[in-house]
């Protein structure tokens, strides 16, 4: 919609609209609804100069303290978005229930002219403050907009364009809203996609935060959506009690609320316990497993996981077990996309940090944000004596600095306001006779590393609040994309401490200069499709060109969009973001493949073949076939029937997962 002459242009259109009652086809009906809330219920005026309320720094904080847990989830994946989306034209804003601003990622030139208009951290903009806008007026409606230039009440305004999406808590209420506010309103529709792509991340990551004691459980009734952000995930307790459950579990199993699920057993809504799902998880290496509703004949494939909080396994004999028995967690494979490492010289690398990490020598990983550095971690642990023990990872750089002390050491029951009534174990004991590996160690504040120092020295925590210190023995894995020694000469790390940390010092390679890039980008792709996806040989080449500053973390969310909004056929180029376009259009690549021959990922890579050939999501495929075959005695009509296939599908997949009819 293009943007109206000026203020009395526009103030005069909404009075039309709300007063008069003059229809106009350009105006939806829930910007209509959204100006007369503004006129009637709000008493705003649009011909005035409108900058919203901003808070004080205390008033902000208090905010900002009372959703930590949501901006630590929040942070990263903001992040990533706004990488993503590539547009210095484009911001990312979180606001609370309140229309609070607690976080803005933006290009230096955009955050200055949103700053004049009163778009930072600690302005307020809800409905009933800033009139209709895509933060204020999603908060109202609860669910994903998009408004438009004049669209918008305040003429201050009608420059931008907004496309905003609720974020949803354990309990399915509205706890805050993820939106990109930009200039330019042609991409509002990809701007939408992506902004709810990354509020069900930021979802699915603060249910697995808050529910860190239990057993997440992942499923769907197509297999193909399983990994996927489309997946229905629950959190169930050791009893199999259902805590929490996402906006796709609820769709899926018909419930209107979470509280249609809350307080159940999972074996009242599948046909299996906690216990037989989680085993034949931990045997299958967490592929999808067949299981059936308990009320009804629907066929969905389910995998359970370990609690995030534990590291290891805790799996007794039945669900009413109470105190279970302490299991090896299941080992980091080679079949997992996001653990690929097919370029020799990585392999050369990890072999050599594995060798040290024997000894119990520190570890330093340095490399570009985004290059696996914390994947890197988790594999020198799962080859190391301690795999057995907690692997537990704490962002430096994602916690804000009142409480990374709190997070690291601990606290006693008491020892501040808001401390949780029975205390909390720090992330340094969390890791006793594990790995604790601190990410972006270059971030933590100086008088911290004074704290570490002393504890890798002495080996002992003392928890804030008391003077009682624990013993704790654990390897320790630290990275930091910036340079350490940099940071030592100009004063901001300690010396003693980068000594300390630096045993040796490993550098993970930028995703550009791995030679298996391409190997890596059709396991991701096909992981995140959740089935082989063909690319055209345009596409592939602009993959293969294009630089990845953002390394593996970028490519993932980027195949996880073409993954999201391919239809069936070979990803054709047009489906690429506008970036990766820009810069093929700018340099062309000296080797392309000829588009005529498309890259296909249904050939199997080495990383991802097994003992079938097939890749991991085929073989659990092959598995539920030959489990229906074998429950119908082979008869194909019954197999198709229970499918709702038609017999030619079958015999179509039986011939791709090669199974044998003779």
């Amino acid at each position: 919609m293009p943007e109206t002459k000026n203020s009395n242009d526009h103030s005069l259109l909404i009075y039309n609209v709300v007063q008069r009652g003059q229809s106009d086809r350009t105006i939806s009906d829930m910007i209509t609804a959204s100006w007369k809330r503004c006129i009637n219920d709000h008493g705003l005026t649009p011909s005035i100069k409108y900058r919203p309320p901003i808070l004080t720094r205390a008033e902000l904080s208090s905010h900002q303290e009372r959703l930590h847990i949501l901006l630590t989830c929040a942070r990263e994946e903001m992040n990533l978005c706004f990488q993503q989306l590539a547009d210095p034209e484009s911001t990312l804003v979180l606001t609370d229930t309140s229309g609070v601003i607690l976080h803005v990622v933006s290009s230096a030139a955009m955050s200055n002219d949103l700053t004049a208009l009163g778009m930072s951290a600690g302005a307020v903009w809800s409905e009933q403050a800033a009139g209709t806008n895509g933060m204020g007026t999603c908060l109202v409606l609860g669910e994903p907009i998009i408004v438009k230039m004049s669209e918008h009440f305040f003429p201050s305004h009608t420059s931008l364009a907004c496309s905003a999406a609720p974020i949803f808590d354990e309990c399915g209420k509205i706890i805050a809203v993820l939106d990109v506010t930009s200039r330019s309103p042609s991409r509002q529709l990809h701007a939408l996609e992506m902004v709810r792509m990354a509020a069900k991340t930021i979802e699915n990551r603060l249910m697995e935060v808050i529910y860190s004691n239990a057993y997440p459980i992942h499923f769907h009734n197509h297999l193909e959506n399983l990994y996927t952000i489309h997946e229905g995930k629950l959190m169930v307790d050791d009893m199999g009690t259902i805590l929490s459950a996402n906006h796709s579990a609820l769709h899926q199993l018909g419930c209107s609320s979470i509280h249609d699920l809350k307080g159940k057993r999972y074996h009242d809504v599948f046909e299996t316990t906690l216990d037989t799902l989680l085993k034949q998880s931990l045997i299958r290496s967490f592929h999808p497993i067949p299981v059936h509703r308990t009320d009804t004949s629907n066929l969905f494939f389910a995998v359970a996981h370990l609690p995030s909080s534990t590291g290891a396994a805790a799996i007794g004999n039945t669900t009413t077990t109470k105190h279970r028995k302490t299991q090896k967690p299941a080992p980091v494979s080679d079949n997992d996309a996001s653990v690929y490492i097919g370029d020799p010289a990585l392999r050369e690398q990890l072999a050599l940090a594995s060798r040290v990490i024997a000894r119990d020598v520190p570890v330093l990983l340095t490399g570009e944000t985004g290059a696996g550095k914390e994947v890197f971690a988790l594999l020198l642990h799962c080859q190391s004596s301690r795999h057995e023990s907690p692997f537990v990872a704490i962002n430096c750089a994602s916690l804000p600095e009142n409480l990374i002390e709190s997070e690291l050491f601990g606290y006693c029951a008491g020892a501040f306001t808001g401390a949780q009534r029975g205390g909390r174990r720090g992330k340094i004991l969390q890791a006793d006779g594990g790995t604790l590996f601190l990410d972006e160690i270059g971030d933590m504040p100086l008088g911290l590393q004074a704290r570490l120092l002393r504890v890798l020295d002495e080996r002992k925590v003392t928890p804030l609040g008391t003077e009682n210190s624990k013993s704790v023995d654990l390897q320790l894995i630290s990275a930091s994309h910036r340079n350490l020694a940099e940071l030592v000469h100009q004063g901001h790390f300690r010396e003693d401490l980068y000594y300390r940390l630096s045993g040796i010092e490993i550098r993970v390679p930028a995703l550009r200069e791995r030679s298996d890039r391409a190997e890596l980008i059709h396991a991701i792709l096909q992981e995140e499709a959740g089935q082989p996806v063909m690319l055209t040989g345009q596409a592939h080449a602009a993959l293969m060109a294009y630089p990845w500053p953002g390394n593996v973390r970028q490519l993932r969310h980027v195949l996880r969009t073409i993954a999201a909004l391919r239809d069936d056929g070979p990803v054709d180029i047009n489906l690429l973001p506008a970036f990766i376009l820009d810069h093929t259009t700018a340099k062309e690549p000296e080797s392309a493949t000829p588009a005529s021959s498309p890259i296909s990922t249904m050939t199997p890579l080495p990383s991802t073949a097994g003992y079938t050939g097939l890749n991991p999501l085929d073989e659990a495929e092959r598995d539920m076939l030959l489990h229906l075959l074998n429950s119908h005695h082979w008869n194909i009509s019954k197999v198709a029937k229970t499918l709702n296939f038609s017999r030619n599908t079958v015999y179509r997949k039986l011939h791709r997962l090669r199974i044998d009819l003779s």
